[in-house]
């Protein structure tokens, strides 16, 4: 694959993508918001009533691109393009997030045991007024999982910043029987999908 050595703003701060970013050339610089839970009012990642999961990840995308652009703005930071993501869990049309505290971590990885769910990613590229967004959905599949190994990997800290409650690329991948889709989607940022965006804004050597 081209190398992509022009330089973006990723709003993001997780370790992941910037991995992922690296993995594929692309230089960037990290633009950061706010964590829980002060977290900034415009970039809201609580679903609308009866929101898909498809809508809501894509809309959170969005909004945080958007978030992003006018941030930028008032920072006076250098004009770039500016790349933003967001990664939810669709298990039978419910929008699985990230878990609010320990006990919420085991109650998700406990509705995940021995059953398939979907991981979805959007991804958005915003440059020069347009804004383009490309989706990725995988199915993931865990094995049943007793209490004690839900309790021993909680104890690892690995759940509690990722959406869903776990990994892949980490502890986790010793739970999953089978994936279909983008692993790197379901890390957080589908690279396939992230090249042919960056492509579509002219960012290529």
């Amino acid at each position: 694959m081209e190398k992509l050595p022009t330089c973006i703003h990723l709003a993001s701060s997780s370790p992941r993508r910037r991995e992922l970013l690296t993995q594929i050339g692309v230089k960037f610089d990290v633009l950061f918001f706010r964590a829980p839970p002060r977290e900034d009012e415009d970039i809201s990642e609580a679903a609308l009533p009866n929101e898909a999961p498809v809508d809501y990840v894509v809309r959170v995308a969005r909004a945080k691109a958007e978030g992003a652009l006018r941030r930028s703005q008032w920072r006076n930071l250098p004009e770039r393009p500016i790349l933003a993501a967001d990664t939810t869990l669709d298990l039978d049309g419910e929008i699985i997030g990230k878990p609010q505290n320990e006990q919420h971590a085991r109650e998700t990885l406990r509705k995940l045991s021995g059953r398939s769910h979907r991981v979805l990613t959007a991804v958005v590229v915003a440059h020069h007024g347009e804004m383009e967004h490309r989706l990725s959905i995988s199915s993931v599949t865990f094995k049943a999982l007793d209490e004690e190994e839900i309790t021993r990997y909680l104890a690892t800290g690995e759940p509690f910043d990722k959406a869903g409650a776990y990994g892949i690329q980490g502890f986790a991948a010793a739970f999953i029987t089978e994936i279909c889709g983008s692993y790197s989607g379901i890390m957080g940022l589908p690279l396939f999908e992230t090249a042919e965006l960056l492509r579509h804004f002219g960012l290529r050597a």
